[in-house]
Formats: structure tokens, sequence, C-alpha cells
């Protein structure tokens, strides 16, 4: 049976899945600087399959990896968030930039 290679973040119980469903896989712990990497690619994944499927299940994802971006990376990103809604505004009004002439 062929390997597909995969190197990429996965939930903690899906080694345990896969072996369950009799195939073999190989996986490693993640250095810090490794894991930092490695969440910030699974944002990216996970926020494509939001646009792609925008469900709560997809969401439900993008939030996981943001809150362990947020917990080991230790970033404030409400306070940013704060400061920027103060400086630029939200999105509450739904605007669409069409075009700005230069």
């Amino acid at each position: 049976m062929a390997k597909r290679h995969y190197r990429k973040l996965v939930r903690d119980k899906i080694p345990d899945i896969i072996e369950g469903a009799g195939k073999e896989c190989k996986w490693h712990r993640a250095t810090d600087r490794t894991y930092k990497k490695f969440l910030a690619k699974k944002l990216y994944e996970e926020a494509k399959e939001f646009r792609d499927d925008p469900s709560a299940e997809e969401l439900a994802d993008v939030m996981e990896v943001l809150r362990y971006i947020i917990r080991d990376m230790d970033l404030k990103p409400y306070e940013a968030m704060n400061k920027k809604g103060s400086e630029k505004g939200r999105f509450d009004h739904r605007i669409i930039l069409d075009w700005v002439e230069e």
C-alpha cells in the first residue's frame, strides 16, 4: 500500500483514529519553533476550508486553531482588535471597496 505524506499539524486523537481504522502512520511532536510555523499553516488550511464550506463545523476548526495561536504565541488579539476598530472602524456597515483613484 502506498504512503500518503501529509507533514501537517493534526488534532491529538488523529493518530489513534488512523490506527483504529487498521492503518499505520508515523508522527512526532513538534518543537516550539516548528509548532508555531505549523499553527500558522493550519490556520490558512482551516480558513480555506471555511471559505469553501462556511459552516459552524468549519468555523469551529478556525477558532480552535486561533485559540492555540493566542495561547502558545502569547498574543493579545483583543487589544489589537479594539485599537484597529477605534482607528479604522469595524465591519458593521458591510463596506466593499471597489476602487481608488491614485
